[in-house]
């Protein structure tokens, strides 16, 4: 298992460095599956995933209403979005999976997906919140790695990918 994760207190840098990651690797030739978030054009609450490779972009947020100022995941949206990643695992030689949050500690979202990209031996990279960094060590073990940057996930990437068709 080659899993690799990303995680920082900053408002959105995960989010940014896992999309530098990606729009990288894709320019020199690596094909991706896997979800990254994008920041929303309309609502501060909206939860847009862009699907690797290419998109579609899925907004996978309740609409709670006007006046609502919070946010709430539309869990049945994520799981769609989940079976979309993994129908594109099979031609992709990575995955990224923009978060490991609450839906996956508890066995559900991008879970499935990680854990059978591990098995058909992928790499793996994954986004983790200070709050959940223990419940993904626990599911990802001693093989989950932290990388600290974009420059240093890409080098993980590319080396990981040229293993595999080494």
């Amino acid at each position: 298992m080659d899993i690799r994760f990303i995680s920082s207190d900053q408002d959105q840098q995960t989010n940014r460095i896992l999309g530098d990651v990606a729009d990288r690797a894709a320019a020199l030739g690596i094909r991706l599956a896997g979800t990254l978030q994008r920041a929303a054009s309309g609502q501060k609450c909206d939860i847009v995933l862009r699907l690797l490779p290419g998109g579609p972009d899925l907004n996978v947020s309740m609409n709670l209403g006007p006046g609502a100022t919070g946010c709430r995941l539309d869990a049945n949206l994520l799981e769609e979005a989940a079976m979309q990643v993994q129908a594109r695992l099979p031609g992709a030689q990575a995955l990224i999976a923009n978060k490991f949050g609450k839906q996956e500690a508890a066995g559900h979202g991008l879970v499935q997906v990680i854990g059978q990209a591990c098995t058909a031996g992928l790499p793996v990279l994954v986004g983790v919140s200070a709050d959940w960094r223990a419940a993904f060590l626990a599911f990802a073990g001693d093989a989950a790695q932290p990388l600290n940057d974009a420059d240093q996930a890409l080098d993980w990437l590319r080396t990981a990918c040229a293993r595999q068709t080494a």
